[in-house]
């Protein structure tokens, strides 16, 4: 089998790629970890009969970036051609729900610290751990993602591979009781390598082929456009679309907002769903947060008996600009026909104005969160 760096450098010399340095880089260590890991399954069973425990894993791989840099694509490539059974890629959002339901299991068997066990768990008959997008906006996976890691690497002996949007620094910025979740950054500082990938292409947005990401009005040509949008953005094959993720997303005081489409960092949301049901900042926050492109679908026309939802949906696209989220719409009229009368009408100049801005190239180009 052809490994991670044969099939990067092939898909270069066909133009699929152009050429990027830190594509390359990353290509090449991944090509090294596979080696390692190849080798060290090789070697497993006569190391097993003599020690009874399993050697401690290669030194795994952190590659952040900003949108669209080749960061899932070197993943998908790195764990398709990864010679060995005991592997496992999982979207880091579906691994800690994962987490959190193993601990309630063995809070409830009441024997003593629940994380090791759940460890082993999770650690069985794998060598190397795979994640996509890993993002940390809750408090309940902050406070356990230290310990937990550290078992899973240094007990359990798996390496582990992960993408992510942010550098490790900056990972869970700002978020309560952050102080519990610096070991952690030390911890991947410590056990892998950490890789940038910020090249000059954004294949994301070269995806959306110059399309509008405005689609009106409402209809099925707009909700055709829309879904188009994603299964670009997304690899995702069209003729599977009734099988697209859905997430929980953890939005804060213990609520969970259901995100009925949610993949490589893209969800797909209506109107209704985020704008008329009593919702607030921390939700809309928790979105920009966590996905780099929001969908938008069904947004409505707004007069007078709707400034609850046009209230909303103000703070809604505030939360999405200053996370610098690209939006693509499904709505009834231009950004200036959205709400032409009502409570907080003059205010809502400021959104017309942002939902324009976010519609050109210079913030399309932009980075997931940047300032």
């Amino acid at each position: 089998m052809t490994g991670v760096l044969e099939r990067y450098e092939a898909l270069v010399a066909t133009g699929e790629l152009r050429a990027d340095p830190e594509q390359a880089a990353a290509a090449e260590r991944l090509g090294q970890l596979q080696r390692e890991l190849e080798r060290q399954a090789a070697s497993a069973g006569l190391f097993g009969k003599l020690f009874r425990k399993r050697p401690e894993g290669p030194r795994g791989v952190y590659m952040w970036g900003g949108v669209g840099r080749g960061k899932s694509m070197l993943m998908d490539l790195f764990h398709q051609t990864l010679a060995i059974e005991e592997k496992r890629r999982i979207h880091f959002h579906a691994f800690m729900l994962e987490v959190h339901a193993l601990l309630r299991d063995e809070r409830r068997k009441e024997a003593g610290d629940p994380i090791p066990p759940v460890a082993a768990t999770l650690g069985r008959n794998l060598r190397c751990l795979a994640f996509d997008e890993m993002v940390v906006n809750n408090s309940a996976d902050a406070m356990i993602m230290a310990r937990l890691f550290t078992s899973l690497i240094v007990d359990q002996g798996v390496t582990i591979v992960t993408t992510s949007n942010r550098a490790p620094a900056e990972l869970y910025k700002d978020g309560l009781n952050r102080e519990h979740f610096l070991p952690f950054i030390d911890l991947i500082e410590r056990e892998l390598d950490v890789l940038t990938l910020n090249g000059p292409t954004d294949y994301r947005l070269q995806r959306l082929g110059g399309m509008p990401i405005w689609h009106t009005p409402l209809g099925e040509a707009a909700t055709a456009q829309a879904r188009e949008a994603f299964f670009r953005l997304t690899d995702y094959p069209p003729e599977d679309s009734d099988h697209v993720p859905s997430a929980e997303l953890d939005v804060g005081g213990g609520r969970m907002l259901h995100v009925p489409k949610s993949l490589k960092g893209v969800a797909v949301f209506s109107f209704k769903r985020l704008c008329a049901e009593a919702r607030g900042a921390s939700d809309y926050l928790a979105i920009a947060r966590t996905y780099h492109t929001v969908i938008l679908v069904g947004i409505p026309r707004m007069g007078p008996d709707r400034r609850n939802e046009a209230a909303r949906f103000v703070t809604l696209i505030d939360a999405l600009y200053e996370s610098k989220v690209k939006l693509i719409v499904a709505a009834d009229a231009a950004p200036e026909e959205l709400y032409q009368a009502g409570t907080g009408r003059f205010e809502f100049e400021r959104t017309v104005s942002r939902l324009n801005e976010m519609q050109s190239q210079e913030y399309l180009a932009l980075g997931h969160g940047s300032e």
